[in-house]
Formats: structure tokens, sequence, C-alpha cells
């Protein structure tokens, strides 16, 4: 793939966005190439998804807010816990959905919380991107 073609597949994500630094840390730890994503839902219908592999074998939502959080973030984090689950539950079946926060929006998932539950419940991976850009696990399905 030519360098215009590879730039136009990142679409919104801009070389120094921290979504694109998220997606690019998953890739390397996963051992898959993510990127976003256009998937055709087959009645005329598209839907964009942050990261994929090709074979949409792996789902990823991103929410990489910095700052003092607020509640659009939680907002953000249940929309796109819905959107992983559907999609792999009416499209991919088999698919791994995981949903990739930053330390802003990390505290959505404390340990006694609801949220924690639900994501680990429905099979939800969710991952800590941290401000050195390093991996960590907060809820394991």
């Amino acid at each position: 793939m030519d360098d215009d073609a590879e730039e136009r597949g990142w679409r919104r994500f801009g070389p120094d966005s921290i979504e694109r630094a998220m997606l690019l840390a998953l890739s390397a730890e996963l051992g898959v190439e993510l990127r976003p994503r256009s998937i055709d839902l087959g009645d005329g219908t598209r839907l964009e998804i942050e990261g994929a592999d090709e074979g949409h074998r792996l789902l990823v939502q991103m929410v990489g807010n910095q700052g003092t959080f607020r509640s659009l973030h939680r907002n953000k984090v249940m929309a796109d816990m819905f959107k992983l689950t559907w999609l792999r539950s009416s499209m991919f079946p088999d698919s791994r959905i995981v949903l990739c926060v930053s330390e802003t929006v990390a505290q959505v998932f404390s340990p006694s919380g609801w949220t924690t539950r639900a994501a680990r419940d429905l099979g939800i991976e969710v991952l800590l991107y941290d401000a050195d850009g390093k991996l960590g696990t907060l809820v394991q399905p």
C-alpha cells in the first residue's frame, strides 16, 4: 500500500492524535494491524468502528479524552460498549471486543462499579492507555 492510501485509511485520526497512538499501541501489543474501518451492514447502512483487523476478528473502540473527567466521557464509554457488543452479536459473533481508555476515563471502571461488572459480563476487555503510551488491563472478561 502506498503512503497516500495508508494515510487515507486512517480517516479521522490525525498523525498526532491520541486515538492514533492508542491504535498503534494496541496493534503492537496484540500483534495485529488495526485501522479505522467502515463496515457495510448489508442493508445500505454503514457503521464506523475506530479499530479493527482486516477480518473483523478484533473490534476496538477508544475513549482517549484527557484533562478533567466529565459525564460525557462516561456516556462515550457506554455508547462504545453498546456498539461493540451489538456489532459482535449481530455481525461478528466470534470477534474479540476491546475498549481502550485513557487515564482520565479509567475512573468509569472502579473495582466495585457496575460498568466494570457490565463489561466483564458482556465479554468486553477494557485496556488502559497510560501517559507513557503503555497498555494495561482494567477489565478482563
